[in-house]
């Protein structure tokens, strides 16, 4: 087998790749999760997340370099272990959950999430301190969703954003923690035979565009404002979770 030469799954592959780049460069953590639905429109989901982790470790050693003195340590002691063992769930159960619920599940728990911040009492209350409880829920819940299909960011986020931290804090505890699960992942990807031939080609492929979209997002996160930050954010985990809605409505109901 050789690397995928339908034209159609590039058109969508380019525009998927840059705008994961430019999530793991930490603006905008919402836009990762368009990744693999994306490439799902001319593959399956299935060989779309075997291609599109490759590309992720190379983003995580870019963004890593980039992040690598900001990060909350008190969130990543409790996250990293929690989000392996969602990991470690979600190779264990892989023949039996289908994406299509998961999505669907977390998609409603992060719209509700996101409107309680709206139109609650949330945005005037003081920022939130790191929880061990939350923290195993949330992380595992990412690990869990990270490893069906690449989507683990808005449980992360639903954990983080009412911290309030510095737009640099975030970014960069979000990017080594999924740095983290990715290097994880491999392992149960090569088991469960997500790496053939035909798909590390189309990784390498695609590679070039990783490092080049994941720079461009650390330097947007630079330039916009903490206010802008944390607006942009709010914003895109809105826009995802309807996507993630539709995507698991159309999948459990009509697929």
């Amino acid at each position: 087998m050789t690397l995928i030469t339908d034209p159609w799954f590039y058109v969508v592959a380019i525009p998927a790749v840059l705008l994961v780049g430019l999530s793991k460069g930490g603006f905008s953590g919402g836009t990762s999760l368009l990744g693999v639905p994306l490439m799902s429109l001319v593959i399956s989901p299935v060989q779309a997340a075997g291609i599109m982790l490759p590309i992720l470790v190379l983003m995580d050693l870019v963004a890593v370099a980039a992040y690598r003195r900001s990060f909350h340590t008190a969130s990543l002691v409790v996250l990293i272990p929690a989000a392996l063992t969602g990991i470690f769930i979600g190779y264990l159960t892989a023949a039996y959950v289908t994406d299509a619920h998961v999505r669907l599940i977390v998609g409603i728990v992060t719209l509700a999430f996101v409107l309680n911040h709206w139109l609650g009492t949330s945005a005037s209350r003081p920022p939130a301190k790191p929880r061990v409880a939350a923290g195993w829920v949330w992380g595992m819940l990412s690990g869990f969703t990270s490893f069906v299909s690449h989507s683990g960011g808005p449980p992360i986020q639903m954990y983080l954003l009412p911290q309030r931290l510095d737009k640099f804090v975030m970014a960069g505890t979000i990017i080594i923690l999924f740095a983290v699960m990715n290097a994880a992942k491999l392992v149960p990807y090569f088991l469960l035979g997500q790496f053939d031939r035909a798909n590390l080609l189309t990784s390498a492929a695609l590679l070039p565009l990783a490092p080049i979209a994941t720079y461009a997002g650390v330097r947007l996160v630079r330039v916009v404002s903490q206010e802008a930050f944390y607006r942009i954010m709010y914003i895109a985990i809105f826009v995802v979770s309807l996507k993630l809605i539709y995507d698991g409505v159309s999948g459990a109901f009509f697929g």
